[in-house]
């Protein structure tokens, strides 16, 4: 990072160009070194509110296991960015086939980024709709944040309320913010936890800058 973004970052008020040339150096590795403290604090604060319960990271995938896993387009995604535009991913597939992990692995890159990212299961994100004394603040809460992964969308059935709140997130966030999907439905089976005109919309939501990649294979639970 160069001295003058430096010293903006810091916010510092004086001119940096009346600093003596011997001082300069000096000044710009003790913001160099506080800089990277603030980072690592932030990164850690945001990893803490994530709502990541166990850090998978891609470097862990067994790429190998299953073979029809599409590795190029994965990595082609997260080349992508999806960090800096809305860039959404639905990653479809039947139960263990790591599913779960990839997604995880895109919200920590994007968190090691500085980049603020919440991970929520579909039947948790339910519950808190359900708890939530102001729905709508809610609604706006998730709507806001970077990068957003719904997990395990097909394992859980929202109530009518709650397919609402949900659509109205996905909505807001369609040309904003990144939503990571994961789901054992393909998307003509999307009715049986939505109705379809909700279905429906949510899917075209979802596809405004959208991939939907089929994942294939055994189950790694099958493996332990």
């Amino acid at each position: 990072m160069s001295f003058s973004d430096l010293w903006k970052a810091f916010r510092l008020l004086s001119d940096p160009d009346t600093l003596s040339p011997e001082l300069r150096p000096l000044l710009h590795d003790f913001l160099a070194a506080e800089y990277q403290k603030r980072q690592a604090k932030r990164i850690q604060h945001l990893m803490n509110q994530s709502g990541i319960k166990r850090i998978k990271l891609l470097s862990d995938f067994d790429w190998s296991f299953n073979p029809k896993i599409p590795r190029d387009k994965l990595l082609d995604y997260l080349n992508t960015r999806f960090l800096k535009s809305p860039s959404n991913l639905v990653l479809i597939g039947p139960a263990g086939v790591g599913k779960s992990h990839l997604a995880t692995a895109f919200c920590h890159h994007a968190l090691s980024k500085g980049v603020q990212t919440l991970f929520i299961s579909l039947f948790d994100l339910a519950a808190r709709i359900d708890r939530s004394q102001h729905p709508s603040s809610l609604i706006d809460h998730y709507a806001r944040v970077p990068v957003l992964c719904l997990d395990e969308i097909g394992y859980a059935l929202p109530t009518r309320e709650q397919a609402d709140a949900i659509f109205q997130i996905v909505s807001k966030r369609s040309e904003i913010a990144t939503t990571l999907v994961t789901t054992n439905l393909v998307p003509s089976l999307w009715g049986k936890i939505f109705d379809s005109t909700t279905a429906s919309a949510i899917l075209d939501r979802l596809s405004m800058n959208g991939k939907f990649i089929p994942l294939e294979g055994r189950s790694y639970r099958s493996k332990q």
